[in-house]
């Protein structure tokens, strides 16, 4: 059955965590379960049924049947720009963009002025007693390390 439970968590898209948040069960339970150190208990599968109707529970306990009662969830991607119920030429009849002329003067007048970066190039001197970074050291996950040394001069 943890076989099974797997699939179900990679076919609806979940982690082990946001399974077990949903259902309302420890989040170690369902590592131990997929791990086979525990079998699931009955109150398990029963949340199960209830947050996931759609769930085949005969086909979560002895494999028989398809995943899904009906069929499996469809998840719909939609396009950010293709939208047949809002053309783009009804929108823009909805919302003209009225212009407004202004002359050489008045958007000179309205731009904004940056302040200088001074602060970016000067060098931050400690005062007395904050303490500084003098060196980091940086461990890579094939066991190697790099050490970072401040340079004080």
């Amino acid at each position: 059955m943890n076989l099974r439970l797997q699939q179900f968590i990679n076919a609806e898209n979940i982690t082990q965590s946001e399974l077990a948040d949903t259902i309302g069960v420890a989040r170690g339970s369902i590592s131990h379960i997929l791990s086979g150190r525990n079998k699931p208990s009955f109150d398990l599968i029963e949340k199960m049924a209830v947050c996931y109707p759609a769930l085949n529970i005969e086909w979560l306990i002895t494999g028989k049947g398809k995943m899904y009662k009906n069929h499996a969830p469809v998840v719909q991607e939609g396009d950010l720009f293709d939208s047949e119920d809002y053309p783009a030429e009804a929108i823009e009849e909805q919302n003209p963009v009225e212009e407004i002329p202004y002359s050489a003067a008045e958007i000179a007048a309205m731009r904004v002025k940056t302040p200088k970066a001074t602060a970016l190039n000067r060098r931050i001197q400690p005062t007395k007693g904050q303490r500084v970074i003098s060196r980091i050291l940086v461990f890579f996950d094939d066991g190697t390390f790099q050490e970072l040394v401040q340079d004080n001069g």
